[in-house]
């Protein structure tokens, strides 16, 4: 049997809608599922990246990597999510110096999009490995340090392992009504609860009774505001739409440093299609995608992050949140190609003369 499954694209609020085609819904549920109780089985050393992990697998891994690489990865906690459970971040980087430039990446943000704490684990994997060998990762490594953050809707996640495969909000409760959760990226202090969110509690981009209402907002707000004058790129990784979003989201407007951000977009989705020749969209959010309001990336550009990013990951609808493992690999390897190439344009200033160039020789992205 074949399905046609209707499901709205996440960020949006009520108006668009995409058809997912997918081959027997439940079989692939079920597949993605049946793989937990072997998991828990195995030996840390055994770690696999090409499958997803639960939330418990996660920080576990979490305390593996701090504890097996004290040189180049501190892990600490921002704080508590609602249901009371710590908000876990790993820092990466070379103890150099003192007051490194940062790049934060957050995974995890809408619960049903498991690509994004598999990304995240990938990144480090990749990023702890290839430092002895990788002359850019050590470059990046030496000279920045990458907050990076799993899982950031921690209880939406694990809701979504145990519950409800399709679970997007974080699992706060309502006084009034009976749904629970707040959209994690409706809920920033950024023109809230406007244009592309809800102010209905039951529905998917709930905004909050009030900006950072939730304590996983609110955690990540604070440490980003502690650490803004070091903060220099701010990237969030969501799924799916194969697309690099920069702001902003809110309105149609053209950001003040639009050429420098669109370079490093364009460049970003150059890398990517190096990998695999897949291609991504890039631009504004609202342009590209649809008007959103009160989201993470607005927020953390209005904060003073001049490079803030919001991936979209694989694929363009077939499998769509149920995303198969086979593809973890290729999808986070070409995305890690991305965000180095973010990165590493950190490390030099931008020259706006090259992009109309790279613009002649990839005239496909």
């Amino acid at each position: 049997k074949y399905y046609w499954v209707c499901s709205f694209l996440k960020h949006q609020g009520h108006a668009l809608f995409s058809w997912v085609f997918i081959s027997n819904l439940q079989d692939e549920v079920e597949k993605q599922e049946r793989h937990q109780s072997s998991r828990k089985r195995r030996s840390e050393c055994l770690y696999d990246y090409e499958v997803y992990h639960s939330l418990e697998e996660i920080q576990s891994w979490m305390f593996k990597m701090n504890r097996t690489h004290p040189h180049l990865v501190d892990m600490f906690s921002i704080g508590r999510s609602y249901e009371g459970r710590p908000l876990y971040v790993l820092q990466l980087g070379k103890r150099t110096r003192p007051h490194k430039k940062v790049v934060w990446i957050d995974c995890g943000v809408h619960a049903r999009e498991w690509i994004g704490p598999a990304f995240c684990q990938w990144f480090v994997k990749e990023a702890l490995h290839s430092y002895q060998y990788d002359s850019v990762m050590r470059r990046l490594m030496n000279q920045l340090n990458f907050f990076i953050m799993p899982v950031f809707n921690v209880d939406g996640y694990h809701f979504s392992w145990t519950t409800d495969r399709f679970w997007r909000k974080t699992r706060s409760r309502n006084a009034k009504y009976h749904c629970r959760g707040v959209d994690a990226n409706r809920n920033w202090k950024v023109k809230w609860c406007e244009e592309g969110a809800s102010s209905h509690p039951c529905d998917d981009t709930y905004c909050g009774p009030f900006p950072e209402s939730e304590p996983e907002v609110k955690a990540v707000a604070k440490f980003l505001r502690k650490h803004k004058k070091r903060v220099k790129a701010y990237i969030s990784i969501h799924a799916y739409a194969q697309m690099l979003l920069y702001p902003y989201s809110y309105k149609y407007a053209t950001i003040p440093n639009f050429d420098c951000v669109e370079s490093a977009a364009h460049d970003a989705v150059t890398a990517l299609y190096s990998a695999y020749g897949v291609r991504y969209r890039y631009g504004p959010a609202s342009t590209t995608l649809y008007v959103s309001s009160g989201s993470s990336m607005d927020w953390a550009y209005r904060n003073g992050i001049q490079y803030a990013f919001a991936f979209e990951l694989r694929d363009k609808g077939y499998f769509g949140f149920l995303l198969p493992e086979a593809q973890i690999n290729p999808t986070c390897t070409e995305t890690t190609r991305a965000v180095k190439t973010i990165a590493t344009g950190l490390l030099k200033k931008c020259e706006i003369g090259m992009l109309q160039l790279d613009r002649e020789r990839y005239p496909y992205l």
